[in-house]
């Protein structure tokens, strides 16, 4: 909203080629408390000096020799400092009404002043026009907030996908169905699974004749529980016969509803690790 103080305080240009109307309107706009009015009487000077101050409020007279109100219109429409140019003309004339809307006028105002109608109009019109360029500029501000966090977000996706390259073997995300539907990192080859130029997931790449059922079933347990599980070790037999042990922590992923749409997690293989700490552990053979 727009408080009587920012109305106020608002700049206003007063463009009559009479004196007498132009110190009326003077008198009239400071008597209601406005405290930034210029004013001219020359319409040459108008766009020059609109450009320069960008009103907030331009009375315009219409009837004016050499240059009326009407060219002063086409001028100030061309010089694109706003979507919006703030024109309330001036007319003894009712048929120049019509047509000073049409060039630009967003209001108009009759002679002899009626004092009332010309305070209210000004007031209405400035209201209006605060209130758009509040608009814009918090439009400005959203566009920036916007790209700046979209800036953050990437930088945090590349900082996550970093430190996940970093501590693990590879990220994956997987449906309510169970079915793996993202694998970031060397996961397939790993486990021995054939890639191609664009590989299907396979649905799941925990499960099949060479894992360990136990482990499979537990694990599929936490799922089933929506449970997070973190370092979670289970192992596969290797067509070579050797045991592959893996390393896996996933949460479950909800909607902003709070409905339950899958884990994600990441994985790593443990298998040297694991093979050093029981090397390390076997006693020496007695000499």
């Amino acid at each position: 909203m727009i408080d009587d103080n920012e109305i106020l305080s608002a700049t206003i240009l007063i463009v009559d080629d009479q004196r007498a109307n132009v110190s009326l309107l003077e008198e009239l706009l400071s008597d209601a408390g406005y405290r930034s009015v210029s004013a001219t009487t020359d319409p040459y000077a108008v766009c020059d000096m609109h450009r320069t101050n960008h009103y907030d409020l331009i009375l315009l007279d219409l009837e004016m020799p050499g240059m009326d109100g009407f060219a002063v219109m086409a001028g100030l429409n061309q010089i694109g400092t706003d979507d919006y140019v703030p024109i309330l003309v001036i007319t003894a004339q009712p048929e120049h009404k019509l047509r000073a809307l049409s060039s630009g006028a967003k209001d108009f105002i009759a002679k002899p002043f009626d004092l009332v109608e010309v305070k209210t109009r000004i007031h209405n019109m400035l209201e209006v026009r605060l209130l758009l360029k509040k608009l814009a500029n918090y439009n400005k501000i959203l566009e920036q907030t916007v790209l700046e966090r979209t800036a953050e977000l990437r930088e945090s996706e590349t900082r996550f996908r970093r430190l996940t390259e970093m501590s693990s073997d590879w990220y994956w995300e997987q449906n309510v169905q169970g079915e793996f539907t993202k694998v970031y990192g060397p996961a397939l080859e790993m486990l021995g699974i054939q890639s191609q130029k664009k590989p299907s997931l396979p649905k799941r790449i925990d499960q099949g004749p060479h894992w360990c059922e136990m482990k499979q079933k537990e694990l599929d347990e936490h799922i089933a529980a929506r449970q997070p599980f973190l370092d979670f070790v289970y192992s596969r037999t290797k067509p070579d016969g050797s045991q592959q042990y893996l390393m896996v922590s996933g949460e479950p992923m909800f909607d902003p509803a709070g409905k339950f749409t899958g884990y994600r997690g990441i994985g790593k293989d443990v298998t040297n690790t694991l093979h050093g700490g029981e090397a390390a552990a076997k006693p020496e053979p007695p000499k």
